[in-house]
């Protein structure tokens, strides 16, 4: 009987160790070492990189699962773009998640501050990515993807999945920038316009985010100068133009002499509250978003990704509860009807009659075993899983518990496979998460999508006694495709 993945001979094993570590170095597929790989004190220039961690074997995963999760990414990009257009909508959820959640909080003052002054730049650019696992009942029915979560800021990993496997193109990723960067228009200010990645200090993730800035500088017609600038520094060297149109300049410290007009933002920092150390940190944010630049995301953008929105999302049609899809999809049913097939079970933690259920589930030592807590938040590991669920809502205030929603857990099929990390072979049991890249540009004034495509996919995997699954907070690795 032919077993996938190949058990592997101690020889073998070491012969695919050394091919793999030298192809992902030489290809791009890399990271900044861990700390607990490279010392910092061993690096201090931060000139050493390390393989990323990746599967020595593409994973199964059903090609009807595929399918369904690629054909319905156009349409949730399209219900994303419709959400951020809907200040009602995304007030509510402002309130509902409540006081307890100070980031979201501060996000929204900032929006509330720009739309007093009034927003010159009206168009939003979403490189989004919809994350997926396989679920597949007890009796062994038809496998579907069952979304995770959807990500509307610093979606990332569009740059090494290239590398990972070949159905996937980061020029695609890159096409949406390039798209933007037309979108904006001539420059305002006689200066040459450019493209912004805004950055975490010390990033580890460089290469990812490298690769897309490579395809960027590969366009010809037109020209896009791209620059990195820390999130911290975005005040030193960033200014508005004097005048209506609040033009962003832009002046690199290696280029004092040049100036800059920013086209487009593309933030892979700012996601969280370490983005945001000091009050200066959000008067930076608050000077973007004011600003004529494109930006990915603007705040409406990144608070539409919250985990609130996707709960109130899957909420189930009910006579006091209308159907909300059609709210931001209205004539599209055979769409909705797509997403609403990816939706699992999610409830909020408020004092509604759903909240108050899922509260005794949460709380109930055994109930609470097939469920997952999550915050507001994005990049890995702030998830509370199963039995330690109740212990974790004692020790947080009960009025802090609305930030909060509970998820039913996703029950994949068994996979194997062998993962590479650190120089080091882990074979076993894995989980995949396949995640669907997008990206749109649409007219918040003029309430129009102007670009929407399906832009490739990432597949993360994780041993199968592991909770968390970012590849960068050290958890997952980078895989491909065995339909």
């Amino acid at each position: 009987m032919w077993v996938y993945p190949p058990e592997l001979t101690p020889s073998e094993g070491e012969r695919l160790t050394e091919v793999v570590k030298d192809w992902t170095i030489a290809h791009g597929l890399a990271v900044r070492p861990p700390p607990t790989v490279i010392p910092n004190e061993a690096d201090p220039s931060g000139i050493l990189a390390t393989a990323a961690p990746v599967t020595l074997f593409p994973s199964p995963f059903p090609d009807v699962c595929f399918n369904q999760a690629v054909a319905v990414q156009k349409t949730y990009n399209e219900l994303y773009a419709s959400i951020s257009q809907n200040e009602d909508f995304l007030a509510q959820i402002v309130k509902d998640i409540g006081d307890s959640d100070e980031f979201i909080g501060e996000l929204w003052k900032i929006h509330l501050r720009v739309k007093e002054e009034g927003y010159v730049q009206h168009k939003s650019l979403g490189l989004f990515r919809s994350d997926y696992m396989v679920h597949q009942d007890a009796n062994g029915s038809v496998p579907q993807v069952k979304q995770v979560e959807f990500n509307t800021i610093a979606s990332s990993f569009g740059g090494l999945s290239t590398q990972t496997s070949l159905l996937h193109d980061a020029a695609r990723l890159a096409s949406g920038i390039r798209q933007a960067f037309i979108e904006y228009g001539p420059s305002f200010t006689a200066h040459e316009k450019c493209a912004l990645f805004l950055v975490q200090g010390g990033e580890r993730n460089v290469f990812d985010q490298r690769h897309l800035e490579y395809e960027l500088q590969k366009s010809q017609d037109p020209v896009i100068p791209v620059f990195r600038l820390p999130f911290s520094e975005i005040l030193q060297h960033t200014s508005i133009a004097d005048g209506a149109g609040r033009q962003l300049l832009y002046k690199p410290p290696q280029l004092p002499a040049h100036t800059f007009e920013v086209a487009v933002i593309y933030m892979r920092s700012g996601y969280g509250p370490s983005d945001y150390p000091d009050q200066s940190a959000w008067e930076a944010r608050y000077h973007l978003e004011r600003s004529a630049a494109i930006k990915c995301p603007t705040v409406l953008t990144q608070v539409a990704g919250t985990k609130k929105v996707q709960q109130v999302l899957a909420t189930p049609e009910t006579p006091s509860n209308p159907p909300i899809l059609s709210r931001f999809l209205p004539g599209n049913s055979t769409g909705i009807s797509e997403l609403s097939s990816t939706f699992t079970n999610i409830y909020p933690l408020d004092e509604t009659e759903a909240g108050l259920k899922a509260r005794k589930i949460a709380l109930d030592p055994e109930l609470c075993k097939s469920y997952v807590l999550k915050p507001q938040r994005e990049g890995g590991g702030n998830n509370v899983y199963r039995t330690a669920i109740p212990e974790f809502l004692k020790s947080v205030p009960e009025a802090h518990w609305t930030s909060y929603i509970l998820m039913e857990l996703i029950t994949p099929p068994p996979v194997r496979n062998v993962i590479l990390r650190n120089g080091k072979l882990e074979q076993g049991g894995v989980i995949c998460e396949l995640g669907i890249y997008g990206t749109c540009i649409w007219d918040q004034q003029a309430k129009t999508v102007l670009h929407n495509e399906q832009a490739g996919y990432l597949l993360r995997t994780k041993g199968d006694k592991s909770e968390e699954g970012g590849v960068a907070a050290g958890f997952g690795c980078m895989d491909s495709v065995a339909l």
